[in-house]
């Protein structure tokens, strides 16, 4: 047991010395091993970074004010029903989609009781005219009778004036009647009120009715509106007085859609919005490629700016920062004042007077930095 257990200790170290030989070994190889990564010195200084530009120069600019609006018809109308009964006869006219003239028929009701009504309201008309007659007849002979005996009547009781009166007011009170129940036969009739387009029916023959049920929905295609709210600092670029100018219109593919004319503007602010309302009107509307529903692009005519700079809207970073090449080709950044977008190009208030050309980079990078000399390429 004592032979076996001082074996144990010499091996292990053996191991030990063994360890480090090898380790001392392989630390003495890496000292002695030369670098064979072959660096190459140069003086040429490396190439700098091209930055694409394009030269502005400060001039008078007119600008529009974009805004976008729904363009609807300027009447629109739920014909209902005026009085009750069952329906007789739905015309071609009436069916969705059909284009209407104004008084076309649309829809017929049954009259026989309202023809009933005027007939009732003519015969108590003819009574209040008779006994009108009476009562003149009355109050002309009493005249007669007190002027041949040269006496003065005592009162208007006897001239029959008080019955003259009544008479007349009762043929007027006929008469008013007369004219109700013509109204309400000619209301079995649904006319069109004005010409446009039927969007929807509600009703079909046979079908009875009640006053105020919904039958047909009318919308006007000869006059179309559009409103446009602007803000304080749009409304201050506007030409004005803007009522009786012209705005352009223009599709989503900024397609032109023709114009509009400004019927009204300005004076209150919207309750909910509290910005300015412009109200245009297209009164060729049938002529006009404009449809109603339509959500357009309106250009307003704005100010002329004197001062002003046409830059591609491409080079207004995310931040709202421009970069433009100062005259040692280093780049510098501002915030401009954007007055006005038009679709790629933006117009800006001249940010320093004394510069006469600007040198302004189109494609702005995120790694630019004020200071950095770069390599201008003009596009």
């Amino acid at each position: 047991m004592t032979q076996q257990s001082s074996v144990a200790p010499r091996r292990r170290w053996l191991w030990l010395i063994f360890a480090f030989t090898a380790l001392a070994t392989v630390i003495g190889w890496l000292s002695t091993t030369e670098d064979t990564i072959n660096i190459s010195h140069t003086e040429a200084a490396p190439p700098l970074p091209v930055v694409s530009f394009e030269t502005v120069t400060p001039q008078p600019a007119s600008i529009s004010i974009n805004a976008f609006a729904e363009v609807r018809p300027r009447w629109s109308a739920e014909l209902k029903a005026a009085v009750s009964g069952r329906i007789t006869e739905v015309t071609d006219a009436a069916l969705a989609g059909s284009h209407v003239e104004a008084g076309n028929v649309l829809i017929r009701q049954e009259n026989s009781p309202y023809i009933a009504e005027v007939a009732q309201a003519e015969q108590a008309l003819a009574d209040a005219r008779r006994q009108l007659l009476r009562a003149e007849s009355k109050t002309t002979a009493a005249r007669r009778q007190y002027k041949s005996r040269g006496t003065q009547p005592a009162n208007e009781l006897a001239l029959h004036l008080p019955e003259l009166r009544v008479a007349k007011k009762t043929v007027a009170a006929a008469e008013a009647r007369l004219n109700a129940a013509r109204l309400t036969l000619q209301n079995a009739t649904t006319l069109a009120p004005f010409s446009g387009f039927i969007t929807e029916r509600m009703v079909s023959p046979g079908q009875t009715v009640n006053t105020g049920d919904a039958m047909i929905r009318l919308v006007d295609d000869s006059q179309l509106e559009l409103t446009v709210e602007l803000s304080r600092n749009e409304w201050a670029l506007l030409q004005q007085p803007v009522a009786g100018r012209q705005a352009q219109l223009f599709a989503e593919d900024n397609r032109p859609l023709g114009h509009a004319d400004i019927r009204q503007g300005g004076g209150f602010l919207d309750q909910k919005s509290r910005q300015y309302r412009i109200f245009l009107e297209i009164s060729n509307a049938t002529e006009s490629p404009v449809l109603s529903g339509d959500f357009v692009r309106v250009a307003l005519p704005g100010i002329t700016i004197p001062d002003a700079l046409n830059i591609p809207a491409s080079a207004l970073t995310q931040a709202g920062k421009l970069w433009y090449l100062d005259r040692n080709s280093q780049l510098q950044h501002l915030m401009p004042d954007v007055i006005s977008r038009m679709q790629s190009r933006l117009i800006i208030r001249n940010p320093d007077s004394q510069i006469s050309s600007w040198r302004i980079a189109t494609t702005p990078l995120a790694a630019f930095l004020p200071g950095m000399r770069v390599s201008g390429r003009e596009e």
